[in-house]
């Protein structure tokens, strides 16, 4: 009682606090934690990303070898399909025209969708963080320059400009690389860095006159260190929620032009690590819709499934970094 009667008479301002204080870092994790869609997204794309990765383990047939007779399967649980035939056990989603196990090349089909999602992002990221930096930092003729570049290469329609690239140079040595994957790269690449930069760029201009800034250039460090060093960390939280956001759209973009029929070429290689994409098989589902419904499901849900998953994530980083929530809970 004695111990209880004195802390009731501590002054409110003078209680000790229970709870030890957090970085910002260390909050905005705790408060992504708690976001029980942001975790949900992450074990859907930690889901798909194993499956991208243990693909030879996880797929049950060999997605080129062709089962003689065993075109147009339905579904296992089907026990009548449109051409009259009924699913087998062994063939859980069935066979394609080609008597192939649709369930094997969805989940190779994975494998694409993951690497479109990352890799031309860790281009953009370069590009964009170091075009951002240059023209926040330098101003003038640079910022006019860059920015300037930036509004010509945004002004061009992206999926024409994909169009075109994926097509004039398909029959290229870089569109023939790793069955076009580096010139899908390339063009994912080109226009899709000026939104980044402008955000770096708005961060830095923003940031550029700030006392830690100053003091820094004043003390002699280099424009490339307070560039790195000081300016480009706080800028992390925008560029962390603008690459969560980005990812999708590139996965998206990879589907719609396998769906065009100008992504991903086929391979007949059994010992190759790119086979299909999901944008390839959707293409094979629409043109035999009526026939086989089903090749089409499969990977729609597979690309709605992942661009959910980015989407929650990216929304839980944008309120765990917004530094304006960090009082909220």
């Amino acid at each position: 009682m004695t111990a209880q009667a004195n802390s009731l008479q501590q002054p409110l301002g003078l209680q000790t606090i229970s709870r030890p204080p957090r970085s910002l870092w260390s909050d905005a994790w705790h408060r992504l934690l708690r976001n029980r869609a942001a975790i949900a997204g992450a074990i859907i794309i930690l889901f798909f990303i194993a499956i991208a990765v243990f693909a030879p383990l996880i797929a049950p047939h060999n997605p080129l070898k062709i089962y003689d007779g065993k075109g147009f399967l339905p579904p296992a649980w089907v026990t009548r399909g449109p051409n009259g035939k009924a699913g087998e056990p062994q063939f859980l989603l069935g066979t394609d025209s080609l008597g192939r196990d649709s369930l094997s090349r969805t989940i190779y089909g994975a494998r694409v969708s993951m690497v479109v999602g990352f890799v031309p992002v860790l281009i953009i990221l370069v590009v964009g963080i170091t075009m951002g930096l240059l023209a926040g930092y330098r101003g003038g003729r640079t910022d006019n320059l860059l920015m300037r570049l930036g509004d010509i290469i945004y002004a061009f329609p992206d999926l024409l400009f994909f169009i075109i690239v994926m097509t004039a140079l398909r029959d290229t040595p870089i569109g023939q690389a790793l069955n076009g994957l580096i010139l899908l790269f390339a063009a994912l690449s080109i226009v899709n860095w000026v939104g980044l930069a402008r955000l770096v760029r708005g961060q830095v201009l923003s940031l550029r006159r700030k006392e830690f800034v100053e003091a820094a250039r004043m003390i002699g460090s280099s424009d490339t260190r307070i560039m790195l060093k000081h300016l480009l960390p706080n800028c992390l939280g925008p560029i962390i929620v603008s690459t969560a956001f980005s990812i999708p759209g590139m996965i998206i973009t990879e589907a719609v032009l396998g769906y065009l029929g100008i992504g991903l070429r086929p391979s007949t290689d059994p010992h190759a690590i790119f086979i299909t994409s999901w944008g390839s098989l959707l293409l094979d589902g629409q043109t035999a819709i009526n026939a086989q419904y089903w090749l089409l499901i499969a990977p729609a849900i597979c690309v709605a499934l992942v661009v959910l998953g980015f989407n929650y994530v990216g929304d839980g980083l944008r309120d765990a970094l917004d530094p304006r929530l960090a009082g909220t809970e």
